[in-house]
């Protein structure tokens, strides 16, 4: 059969075994790799994947010590009994017919922990703790604890293990001067920096033998000053295949970088050039070691054109398999209309990860749950109304119809999505349309009957005898209540990201919650000016330069000028924007700042006039100022749209709710579809 993925698909002979497609899911950190009592739900969750026809995935990071650990009592394999506990995955797996290498990642002076080591005695900014300096004797410890960690994971029954040495990690901290301050054999040239790496490679090859496959995970662009150079990750790359790597996979930027990497307003594949550029040096000098590119590619088309392009051998998918794990077998199928896409929104995934949860899915709410989570077909065939298609009555009215009940969708407007039709305007945030392209995918084939302009009213759902009706009514802006708000100079967001309605040059925006970060970066971008779908202007916007040309291939940013002249005042002190995303808050704030917005915390709103908006500030009303503008945005939160509940419980008719008909905290879509699907799986 043909298929218009011909590279994708195409198997990749590695001498010893062959995996059957270049696919790679690469290692994500989801807490289940914390605590031998996930394992079971680890092994559900890795054969899912499997059975979804990944050809090759990669946990996510095992430390090799306790030196190395991401926190205290993190993952890690160093006896012979917690090989043995690991034995659940590896057989789940090979039952599915997939193949699964285990990352051994050491920290170094990223780690959570006061344990943490690294080759110089300087603390990271993204911990508290400063590391120990290492001594040569410790950093052969060091060593044999990797070579020990690979021999176990193939006892444990492994097919490969990934030694991570990219992202700012401990094996990345001995290669540039930024972090490797030692004057021994350890330090000082590059030829002493590197050794740690290819010592490793070496050891750990010898260690496991030829039949096993070892990946090395190379930094191919630091993004941080004083980076590694071009010709040095060259020299890398070619001295650990000659140790005995397999797979040389991309890394891209370390934790500590001011550049974003993987969010949704990275473009996509933005990095797969630099993929292309090892792989022509390599293949130069006749190396043809299988190169795997990375990063924010997430839909089979793209992956197809990254090869095809010739820019790698394998490509990375890893959030993209939390959105689907049939992503690979969907797209055999031909049915790449099917998959649930990966929006890089970092909510459930990596914003869990660093507060301390089991990661999951947005836009799949079973990925990490597939043991807890699981959406059986109906013994009975009820009726269900859901009145309101935004993401929570999608995800309750879908799931609904896949285990066979009959569903009838109501929604006011003349598309659904709700309010996540805001979302895909906001510049940086285009992937959200990719969501609910799947839902609309969804409703047709489930069968749910979808009734688009219609606006359900309580008698007329009363009298359809349905079993229960789910209310996804979502919000209503929050009335904030300044004097002066109802003037011809005052809009909502609703008005602004839904109706178009016209704002001028000047504007002051009341509210910076997570709508009042995205109004303001609506405001600012002119249209058609998102970076997200301009790989050249992000790139400058950033400052990511030619690794050739540049250390560490980053520059300081030159981001457009605003389209307009933009301030965010909110109520409370403190900084602005703190209840944004763990991981993507701080991209966030610094776009808006490239845009020169000005951030006011801590203010009063007196009242609004024609010349603008009169602010206070602190509990004692001082220091009156007028902010001057043209336009106020009104993003003062929102509240719970709940009309139809009451008449209906009057009524005798079960009412269950969902989303922002719920809680109205925020625009929260993780909440709402994780919220609509459970809902519908226990009904």
């Amino acid at each position: 059969m043909t298929t218009p993925y011909p590279h994708l698909l195409a198997p990749l002979d590695l001498g010893f075994t062959t995996l059957p497609n270049r696919v790679l899911m690469g290692s994500m950190h989801t807490g289940l790799e914390d605590g031998r009592q996930h394992f079971p739900a680890m092994a559900a969750y890795f054969a899912e994947r499997a059975r979804g026809g990944v050809g090759l995935m990669v946990t996510g990071g095992f430390a090799p010590n306790i030196e190395g650990w991401a926190k205290p009592f993190a993952g890690t394999l160093a006896t012979p009994a917690a090989a043995r506990r690991h034995r659940v995955v590896t057989d789940a797996v090979h039952a599915e017919g997939g193949r699964i290498a285990l990352q051994i990642l050491h920290t170094g002076r990223y780690g959570y922990q006061p344990l943490c080591v690294a080759p110089s005695r300087l603390k990271s900014p993204i911990s508290p703790f400063t590391p120990r300096a290492l001594s040569a004797r410790g950093i052969e410890r060091q060593i044999r604890a990797f070579v020990r960690c690979a021999r176990l994971a193939r006892d444990a029954g492994y097919d490969g293990v990934e030694i991570m040495g990219s992202e700012g990690y401990f094996i990345n901290q001995f290669l540039v001067t930024h972090t490797n301050q030692r004057t021994d054999e350890w330090g000082g040239d590059y030829a002493n920096r590197m050794r740690l790496p290819v010592e490793i490679v070496s050891r750990v090859r010898e260690a496991v033998g030829p039949g096993f496959i070892l990946i090395y995970r190379l930094s191919m662009l630091d993004l941080i000053p004083d980076g590694s150079s071009w010709p040095e990750v060259v020299q890398l790359a070619k001295a650990v295949v000659a140790a005995g790597t397999t797979i040389l996979n991309t890394g891209i930027g370390w934790h500590e970088a001011r550049v974003p990497t993987i969010a949704t307003s990275v473009p996509r594949a933005v990095f797969a050039g630099v993929t292309q550029r090892m792989r022509q040096e390599l293949r130069a000098a006749g190396i043809t070691v299988p190169l795997v590119t990375s990063n924010r590619i997430n839909t089979p088309e793209v992956a197809e054109q990254v090869l095809a392009d010739g820019c790698a051998d394998l490509v990375s998918l890893a959030r993209p398999l939390l959105a689907d794990p049939a992503f690979v077998a969907k797209a055999a199928a031909g049915r790449a209309a099917d998959i649930n896409t990966c929006i890089a929104c970092n909510q459930a995934c990596l914003d869990h990860t660093f507060k301390n949860q089991l990661a999951s899915c947005l836009v799949n709410p079973r990925a990490g749950q597939e043991t807890t989570l699981v959406i059986h077909p109906t013994p009975q065939r009820k009726r269900y109304a859901v009145v309101g298609a935004g993401p929570g009555g999608l995800a309750a009215a879908t799931t609904l119809a896949e285990r066979g009940h009959a569903v009838d969708l109501y929604e006011a407007a003349d598309r659904i999505g709700g309010q996540f039709n805001m979302a895909c305007r906001i510049p940086g945030k285009e992937e959200f349309a990719e969501t609910l392209r799947y839902f609309d995918r969804r409703i047709e084939s489930t069968g749910v009957r979808l009734h688009l302009g219609t606006r359900a009213d309580a008698a007329t759902l009363a009298a359809q005898g349905y079993d229960a009706v789910i209310l996804a009514t979502g919000v209503l802006p929050r009335d904030p209540q300044i004097p002066g708000q109802d003037g011809a100079n005052v809009l909502r967001y609703t008005d602004v990201l839904l109706h178009g309605r016209p704002v001028g040059a000047r504007v002051a925006i009341v509210g910076a919650g997570g709508i009042g970060f995205d109004v303001a970066e609506f405001l600012v971008t002119p249209p058609g000016g998102s970076t997200s779908v301009d790989p050249a202007a992000w790139r400058a916007e950033w400052g990511v330069a030619d690794p050739t040309a540049v250390r560490g291939g980053v520059v300081p940013p030159k981001p457009s000028p605003p389209a307009r002249q933009v301030t965010l005042l909110q109520r409370k002190p403190g900084k602005l924007g703190a209840g944004l995303g763990k991981t993507t808050g701080w991209i966030h704030r610094a776009a808006l700042h490239h845009k020169r917005v000005e951030m006011i915390a801590g203010v009063n709103y007196e009242r609004i006039g024609p010349d603008g908006l009169f602010v206070t500030y602190g509990p004692e009303r001082k220091d009156g100022q007028l902010i001057d503008c043209d336009t106020v945005v009104l993003c003062a939160g929102q509240e719970p749209l709940r009309e139809l509940e009451a008449p209906l419980v009057a009524a005798g008719v079960t009412v269950h709710r969902v989303g922002g008909a719920d809680v109205a905290a925020e625009l929260d879509a993780k909440r709402a579809i994780d919220q609509g699907t459970r809902l519908a799986a226990r009904l």
